[in-house]
């Protein structure tokens, strides 16, 4: 009897951390939620519509080109007319930012800081835009708790900057869904004040596009300004054949 209630005991005790063993941590969390938002290549066309603080909407068209999993992106532009065939090329998690004006036939590598900037005057920087590895190799990872958002149950994960990152943002949080990983709001949090909150990305409309689940549309909400805008995705496909040169200075003209 004393055996039986001591196995029972032991039991007990161990379980938790039999529980806890089989638990993901945050890491291995964003890494699944990374894996599918970054696949090894991928081609969109995509619509992208500003609202600014003064009411007015502007409407944007480009093609974008994915590659090594976000490390190389290049985005041109096909309308309207005054910005069409203008293009931008982010290397190295957009800490390199070539742009391309047909104009002039030349291409300008920007300042080292201008991946901060916004990207054609929308809420979504160059950082937002071509980050790619950045949320496993920037920030370290811890869970807040779970819970809601968009309908869908969510682990909340909070992403804190590393020491010596350059990056706009103290920390992310990230609204992960427990099923599919796929990542369906981000709140971006100010570089020097990490209570601010600056920014929110809410995500929907999900497809399933080459066996990937993918958000269609996505609104960036800029708290600072009191502006937003959304970006709807009008063809995307995934892990095609892209030739890397398209990711050069050569390629950018083309």
């Amino acid at each position: 009897m004393i055996k039986s209630i001591t196995t029972i005991l032991l039991l007990l005790f161990l379980f938790p951390a039999v529980v806890s063993a089989q638990e993901m941590t945050a890491k291995e969390i964003v890494q699944k939620a990374n894996d599918i938002l970054f696949q090894e290549t991928a081609y969109a066309k995509t619509k992208m519509i500003i609202n600014t603080t003064s009411g007015q909407k502007r409407e944007l068209f480009f093609d974008s080109w994915m590659k090594d999993r976000g490390e190389k992106s290049l985005i041109r532009y096909t309308g309207p007319r005054r910005i069409k065939d203008q293009a931008m090329l982010m290397l190295n998690n957009a800490d390199d930012i070539w742009s391309y004006f047909p104009r002039t036939n030349r291409v300008r590598k920007l300042a080292s800081h201008a991946k901060k900037q916004k990207m054609q005057g929308s809420d979504f920087s160059y950082e937002d835009m071509g980050s790619g590895d950045s949320f496993m190799s920037d920030f370290t990872h811890r869970t807040l708790g779970e819970g809601e958002k968009e309908g869908k149950a969510c682990y909340q994960i909070e992403l804190m900057k590393n020491e010596n990152i350059d990056s706009n943002y103290s920390r992310l949080i990230l609204w992960i869904d427990k099923e599919q990983y796929v990542i369906w709001a981000i709140e971006y949090y100010d570089e020097k004040e990490p209570d601010r909150l600056v920014k929110t990305l809410i995500q929907s409309d999900l497809k399933v596009i080459d066996g990937i689940p993918t958000p269609m549309k996505m609104v960036m909400h800029n708290h600072l300004d009191n502006s937003s805008t959304a970006q709807e995705l009008i063809e995307i496909r995934f892990n095609i054949e892209i030739d890397d040169n398209m990711f050069t200075e050569r390629g950018l003209k083309k």
